[in-house]
């Protein structure tokens, strides 16, 4: 697979997500077109850890594992399929681009891993900045525009939380298997939502919002798994980063041109802000690393 194209394609399918989430609902509902997509997905990611002869273990650290996952899964997108109804899909994206700076926060404290420097406070500021300015324009859109991006974060926040959880279990499974394993676990806990919320089927699903819906449950869920995982494997760490400072502008561009999203000066400000956190925070250290001069042997001086 060309690594390029990989890259170009990991940041379509984050890039086109929240509009799809967005149109998914429109018609049969948020809750069925979140339990759809996850249906959709598990059979998917089932089938294809089936091809590559994996499988399910089932040991303690393994449904440790299976939970945390299943626990994010079912609650990070319940959250964003909630919230997405109420602000344009643009901004679940830009919200969504605080996922490395609070996962880099949760992971300080309960993995040990590097804490927060007077670069990384900078940055963590910039980015709160940018979202407390869109909040701020959020309130004079309304009061369910409001409550959508606090959904949104509150996703990012277990979306987070689950991955760290993931991380200090420290199975070691392969990624395929947590996530389909994940996946497992999420899908009972939405036909039972479903079940108690609504329990219908809808009488009939619009065009758009079913090619949505299985968009998202195989381009979404198990195409962009793919991807991005290959895209880890090939390049470096620091150009990984760079998809979640795309994408957030790529989303709402997106939305704009195929949605007829209006997207205010505050947003744009907003999302700059969070982009140059993300930015500081992420590669601020490297513009002060001081480079330690070249050893120079003896037979390099003579």
């Amino acid at each position: 697979m060309s690594i390029p194209l990989a890259f170009l394609g990991t940041i379509l399918i984050w890039s086109t997500t929240p509009l799809a989430i967005k149109w998914s609902s429109e018609g049969p509902g948020f809750i069925f077109a979140v339990t759809s997509r996850m249906l959709i997905g598990t059979v998917g990611c089932l089938l294809l850890l089936a091809l590559v002869r994996g499988k399910l273990h089932w040991h303690k650290e393994a449904v440790r594992t299976y939970l945390a996952a299943g626990l994010g899964i079912y609650g990070a997108m319940s959250c964003v399929y909630w919230g997405a109804q109420f602000i344009p899909s643009g901004l679940v994206s830009v919200i969504f681009g605080l996922t490395p700076l609070l996962t880099g926060l949760m992971a300080s404290y309960w993995l040990g891993e590097q804490g927060l420097t007077p670069l990384r406070l900078l940055g963590l500021a910039s980015a709160l900045g940018g979202l407390m300015l869109i909040f701020g324009g959020g309130f004079n859109a309304g009061h369910e525009a409001v409550l959508g991006m606090l959904s949104i974060f509150t996703s990012v926040t277990l979306h987070s939380l689950s991955t760290v959880w993931v991380k200090r279990i420290g199975a070691g499974l392969p990624v395929m298997t947590v996530t389909s394993g994940g996946l497992v676990v999420a899908l009972p806990m939405y036909l039972l939502t479903w079940a108690l919320v609504d329990g219908q089927l809808p009488t009939s699903i619009p065009d758009k919002a079913l090619a949505s819906i299985v968009y998202l449950g195989l381009f979404g869920s198990v195409m962009g798994f793919i991807l991005f995982f290959y895209v880890l494997k090939h390049v470096e760490a620091s150009r990984v980063g760079l998809i979640p400072l795309v994408t957030p502008v790529s989303a709402l561009i997106i939305g704009s041109l195929f949605n007829g999203e209006a997207i205010p000066t505050v947003v744009w400000s907003g999302t700059g802000l969070i982009l140059l956190g993300m930015s500081v925070y992420q590669w601020g250290h490297m513009l002060f690393r001081r480079r330690t001069p070249p050893v120079v042997t003896q037979e390099e001086q003579a």
